[in-house]
């Protein structure tokens, strides 16, 4: 009877204080009264940013849903990643990355963007002030791929005096360049590496060739096993041939 009686009591006990606590935690001295916010504020202001975030917010400081707050944040334009804390007893504080971005993704002018991690990310068409960043676009799933080989083309076409301001991966999974210039280039397809060294041999002869004749570049198609076919502007040109082929690798 007495081990009966004590576990009884304790039982009690426990769902009296799970009863207080539940109301305590219910009070409206732990509602959510202000929202500290931090970190990349260069395209969101903090007003604007608990302006929009605050009519999605539900439950106090106990009963807030984290993981939610997190996504409501970045949900929210410019916004990467957000690290949403609580501060006792009804404050909240969230600390912002904002996408850095590096690149157009699809047409230059489209509201989507590509950040420093190979990430597309969609903005207000008003926002982006930057129109002179390259244009990169393809598979999306291969975002990070193509950012990757843009960066190890472009230091490459430098030495050639030029710009690289767009490359594709088509949906044959072939390289595509053009240049500020206004040329463009089928780089073929296969690894970066592959990509990268058929560029890089290309560019190497491409200046005897253009200063033979005194003319810019206007398109060359790499996809050539033995050499690569160009076009001057205002001379046009077949393929090479093997002989000639072997002398532009050179």
């Amino acid at each position: 009877m007495n081990a009966a009686s004590t576990i009884f009591v304790t039982v009690f006990s426990l769902m009296v204080i799970a009863l207080l606590v539940s109301w305590l935690m219910r009070q409206s001295l732990f509602d959510i009264t202000a929202i500290e916010v931090q970190g990349d504020l260069q395209h969101n202001s903090p007003a604007n940013l608990r302006a929009n975030v605050s009519p999605r917010l539900a439950g106090n400081f106990f009963m807030m849903d984290l993981t939610r707050t997190r996504a409501a944040f970045e949900a929210i334009p410019w916004v990467r990643k957000a690290v949403v804390q609580r501060e006792f007893p009804n404050r909240l504080k969230v600390s912002l990355q904002e996408h850095q971005p590096v690149a157009f993704w699809g047409t230059a002018g489209e509201a989507r963007l590509i950040n420093s991690f190979g990430e597309v990310f969609e903005v207000n068409q008003g926002d982006v002030e930057s129109e002179d960043l390259p244009v990169l676009s393809g598979p999306l799933a291969q975002a990070g791929l193509i950012l990757a080989t843009y960066r190890s083309l472009l230091p490459l076409f430098v030495q050639f005096d030029a710009v690289l301001e767009q490359l594709e991966l088509t949906s044959q999974a072939n390289w595509r360049a053009r240049l500020d210039s206004g040329a463009v280039i089928d780089l073929g397809n296969g690894s970066t590496e592959e990509v990268i060294a058929r560029t890089a041999r290309f560019i190497a002869t491409l200046g005897q060739v253009s200063s033979r004749y005194g003319r810019e570049l206007e398109s060359a198609d790499l996809r050539y096993s033995s050499g690569y076919a160009i076009k001057l502007r205002g001379v046009t040109t077949g393929a090479t041939t093997k002989k000639e082929a072997k002398k532009a690798t050179r």
